[in-house]
């Protein structure tokens, strides 16, 4: 995703300026380390639950002051430094987008997104 692109397409819908106040934008990458023991990580193969994703995509759009949520999961092999995940909120005023990305990143990555850590 062209997160610069995307952000510019949610400009263009019909009420954007008057619903949002402020985007916040997730880019997950590939580390090169393992969170779990902080041994080198190689590569990484994900899948994703592509449905399940839009259905928590769904419910978080529908929060009060949330204009627009967007996700983009990649599944596949990837390597570090890869962008793996793209998660965009738009909506009226911090106290709700800010808790709304937390809650959309922390439920598409454990409820969505499955991973297993390869080394080199």
């Amino acid at each position: 995703m062209d997160i610069s692109k995307r952000i510019a397409e949610l400009k263009k819908e019909p009420g954007f300026t008057e619903h949002v106040g402020m985007v916040l934008v997730h880019n997950g990458v590939v580390r090169a380390w393992s969170r779990a023991d902080g041994s080198t990580v190689g590569r990484i193969v994900v899948t994703v639950d592509q449905d399940k994703a839009e259905a928590i995509r769904q419910e978080i759009e529908a929060r009060p002051g949330i204009f627009r949520a967007v996700v983009e999961a990649r599944s596949g092999e990837y390597m570090p430094g890869d962008d793996l995940l793209f998660l965009i909120v738009a909506g009226d005023i911090r106290e709700n987008v800010k808790p709304a990305l937390a809650d959309l990143l922390d439920r598409v990555k454990a409820e969505a997104v499955s991973k297993q850590e390869l080394s080199a």
